[in-house]
Order: C-alpha cells, then structure tokens, then sequence
C-alpha cells in the first residue's frame, strides 16, 4: 500500500524513492509485523483466555506437559494477523507471487483454524479434522497453488539441485505433484514439530531468514547469473513477504518463549509450513529446502520411523517417543534445552544451505 500511495511521489519528494527498494521494505516489514504482534499479543491472549481456547494435552505424552493443560492455544491468528497486515502495508501488491504466498498462507491458516476449533468442541486433542479431511484441504490448496505457478508466465518447472549447477531437469508437467508434495509435506513437518514451547517458531523463523534472502537474489537478473541459479522474474518481492514471516514470528515468539503464554495451534503451524514450502517452490530452491528445514525434515523422519517399526515388529519403538523432541524429553533433557539446542542445530542448517549458493 506504501509503495503504491508514496513511491509515486518521488518527482516532488525525492526521500519517496526510498520505497521503490525490496531491501527498505523487507527490513520495515519485519519491523512492523514485530511490533504488531508484540503489541496485540497480550491482548489475544487475554481474549483466548476469555473464550476458553485452552490446549488439551495428549495423555500418552511426557506427564511434564500436563501443566500446560488450558494454555491459550491459536496464537497462530496473531501470526497471520500482523503478517497479513504488514505484506500489505509494505508489500507491491501488483505482485503474483506475494498474492499467491498471501493466499496459501491464509488458507493453510484456515484450515488449521476449523481442526483447532473441533479439537476444542470436541475437548480432546484428537477431535480435530480427520487426517482424510485434513490432507484433502491441504492438497487441494496445493494443487491450487501449483497450477498457478505452473500457469504463470516466466515460471520454470526445471529442478535446481544444489552444488550441481549442471543438473536442472525440467520436470513440466511432472513439476505439479513435486510442488504440492512440498507444501503439503511443508505444513505437516512443522505441525509435528510444534510440541515443545517455542520449538517450531524458532527454527520457523531461521528458515524465512534464509528465504528472504534467497528471494532477494533469485529475483536479481545479475546475483542470480553470478551466483549461477535460476532467475525468477519478480520473486524478489517475496523478500518482504518472508521478513514480514520472521517479525510475526519474532513477536509471536515474545509470548511463546518457554514457559508459553499462548501456543500457535493448528493455526498458526500449517500457516507457517504453506510459508515456507511456498517460498522454497518460487524461489525454486526446492531441494534447498530439506537442508534449511533440516529440522522439520527430521521430526517428520522421526515419526514416520517410528510408526513403520511400531507396526513391523509388533509393538517394538526406535525411539522413546515420537516425534524426535520428546526422545530427547524423556532421556532427562530439560525442555528448554531440547529447544535452544533444535534452535542451534536450524542455524547451523541455514548457514550450510547457505553456503551452496558458491559451492557449484
């Protein structure tokens, strides 16, 4: 909004022409949607409090957790609401892509709000959507998303593959599944990994830090030939879309740091995932993404393990709980050390993914 109402104006004020660069608008994006979340969090909270949107802990999870019963849950409204609110603010929204992130993001978002709903009806934390339902709305949100991309003109359905600047297979047809499987799969992993105070959001955060930057310079004509990865033409204005995910995260996390005021639910779990599987998808760094949601990658790894040597053996586990966070819990680590150390590990990931952007 910003952009169009002031950037205009740079004839007579030359100070407006500040606007016309993603790098401004990135850095006052995050900063805005920081502040909103900040600001109105504890007024969320005291509202969710009023509508009892308390969390229903799993009996079948670490006993330390049941402390955490009646814990306001869909915070991720907050998330949404000063993303939302600042890509629009700051945002060219003359952009596709912007639109299409905005979109996934808020669909995602509500399909994470009507399963946290039911859970609530339902007083149990299994009452949500069925699984079928579930999956169903995320795929058809994905496919919706993935023909666009397929459709939209300038967009390559070629597949980089990170420190191989020679393999690019184009996928054309075969592009649409790939990228509904990304945000499908996107979504669910940090869902699995939203089950300790603050866990998801900061690895959440480090990821759209990495993408922000790796929309920046896909959507450069000269950084992307000199760092030799494919050009997108106008996916640099995801740069503000990602630093508007990182200060709602960052205002969100204010409140959900250990011990949490409010957790993201549903809501704000498969919002966040649609995020980042979408800015991977744009920005075509599709394979990219297993390394920079290293974390994400390996708690889905965990329980699907866990789940297939359950049923193979006859009741026999890998690990002491799944998802992979819990392990750790119940071999005598404190939560908020299982957290910072995930949180360390996730920016160890991004720098290494990071990296790839010379290594070719």
């Amino acid at each position: 909004m910003l952009y169009h109402l002031l950037y205009p104006l740079s004839d007579l004020f030359v100070a407006f022409n500040v606007f016309r660069y993603i790098t401004f608008r990135t850095i006052y994006a995050a900063v805005t949607a920081l502040l909103i979340a900040w600001i109105l969090g504890p007024w969320v909270i005291k509202k969710l409090q009023e509508l009892h949107v308390g969390q229903y802990i799993r009996e079948l999870g670490p006993e330390s957790h049941q402390a955490k019963a009646g814990t306001p849950t869909m915070g991720g409204v907050l998330i949404i609401f000063a993303l939302g609110a600042s890509v629009l603010l700051w945002g060219d929204l003359g952009n596709f892509y912007l639109w299409l992130a905005l979109g996934v993001t808020m669909a995602y978002g509500l399909i994470g709000f009507v399963d946290d709903y039911k859970k609530l009806r339902s007083k149990t934390n299994e009452g949500g959507l069925s699984a079928g339902v579930k999956f169903l709305a995320l795929c058809l949100v994905a496919l919706g998303a993935s023909l666009a991309l397929y459709g939209h003109p300038g967009y390559s359905t070629e597949l980089p593959v990170p420190f191989f600047k020679l393999v690019v297979p184009d996928l054309g047809w075969g592009y649409i599944p790939l990228a509904m499987f990304i945000l499908v799969g996107t979504a669910n992993a940090v869902n699995l990994t939203d089950g300790l105070d603050g866990l998801a959001a900061g690895p959440t955060l480090i990821a759209a830090a990495t993408f922000l930057v790796l929309s920046y310079v896909s959507g450069n004509f000269k950084t992307a030939g000199y760092l030799q990865i494919l050009y997108v033409p106008g996916v640099g204005e995801l740069a503000v879309f990602c630093g508007a995910v990182v200060g709602a995260v960052m205002g969100f996390l204010w409140y959900n740091t250990y011990p949490a005021q409010v957790f993201m639910g549903d809501t704000g779990s498969l919002s966040l995932g649609g995020a980042l599987g979408f800015a991977a998808v744009a920005t075509k760094h599709e394979v990219l993404l297993v390394l920079v949601g290293g974390i994400f990658v390996v708690e889905t790894i965990s329980v699907i393990l866990q789940v297939g040597f359950f049923k193979m053996t006859g009741g026999k586990r890998i690990f002491r709980m799944a998802p992979l966070h819990h392990h750790f819990e119940l071999k005598g680590w404190a939560e908020p050390k299982v957290i910072v150390r995930f949180w360390i590990i996730a920016v160890v990931l991004a720098l290494v993914a990071m990296s790839t952007l010379k290594l070719r």
